[in-house]
């Protein structure tokens, strides 16, 4: 057991906020800017469900493409 690769936690820190924020950022941009135009249409909730799913697909999408690069996958 002594030969153990030394791990690394900023390493790891960093990809988990990373991954937090493609999930938390575009959703809440989206809910956000989804009650904005609720309210400026009349809407009610039409806009912010839009708004939520745009932003569901667009943060799985920036996952995936993160993931992708982490993991030695980039196709660009």
């Amino acid at each position: 057991m002594a030969d153990k690769k030394p791990q690394k936690p900023y390493r790891a820190m960093a990809l988990m906020t990373a991954i937090t924020s493609y999930l938390v950022g575009p959703v809440l941009v989206g809910v956000l800017a989804g009650r904005w135009l609720d309210g400026y249409f009349d809407k009610s909730p039409l806009f912010m469900i839009i708004g939520l799913f745009l932003g569901l697909g667009s943060g799985i999408y920036g996952l995936i493409r993160l993931l992708g690069s982490y993991l030695g996958e980039d196709d660009s």
